[in-house]
């Protein structure tokens, strides 16, 4: 017999442990670049704090939206979308650090609209993806500690109800389930 993750074709995040750990690690240091730009406004004065601090709030929230795509089991369009994305972002914090402070507003060509744009635009992307990879992914037979199962002998379909307990002791001994079955109907 097949597992559930087999029989329903889905992958949970504890079957990839992997993308998981990758996952939170991407969003922490995300949190992290984001809680290090407000110190950097919080405790330096002057346009390089300022400067310091959009970037490092830049690149934060972009590395938590890859890292959530990560840890969920997203399909690969949905994975080059968050990455077009972050790419367009990345050319904003890029053009940021360039514009800041000489051309930023105030001059006689600024690109603070340009940069914004780009930066903006990269994130609607990003965000629109790790939405589409939230919203297709479900837990399927989520059983909330039970586990339906439809045995059908002899032309007839009877469904049984067990805990996750005796599904394990159904499917681990290999043997024939139909002793438990007609134990559990009685």
């Amino acid at each position: 017999m097949t597992s559930l993750d087999e029989a329903y074709g889905g992958e949970s995040p504890v079957s990839r442990p992997r993308q998981a750990v990758a996952g939170g690690v991407l969003v922490s240091l995300g949190v992290l670049a984001i809680v290090a730009a407000m110190a950097a406004v919080w405790t330096g004065t002057g346009t390089a704090a300022k400067q310091t601090a959009g970037i490092a709030a830049g690149v934060g929230i972009p590395l938590m939206l890859i890292g959530i795509v990560v840890a969920l089991p997203a399909s690969r369009r949905t994975r080059a979308g968050v990455i077009i994305g972050t790419a367009l972002s990345a050319g904003g914090i890029w053009l940021f650090q360039y514009a800041y402070p000489t051309r930023w507003t105030r001059t006689a060509d600024p690109l603070a609209f340009e940069t914004l744009l780009l930066y903006g635009v990269g994130c609607a992307i990003a965000v629109w993806f790790v939405f589409t990879a939230i919203a297709s992914t479900r837990l399927r037979n989520n059983p909330q500690g039970t586990v339906s199962l439809e045995v059908v002998m002899q032309g007839e379909t009877k469904t049984v109800e067990v805990s996750n307990r005796e599904y394990q002791q159904i499917v681990s001994d290999g043997g024939d389930p139909t002793e438990y079955i007609d134990d559990l109907e009685d």
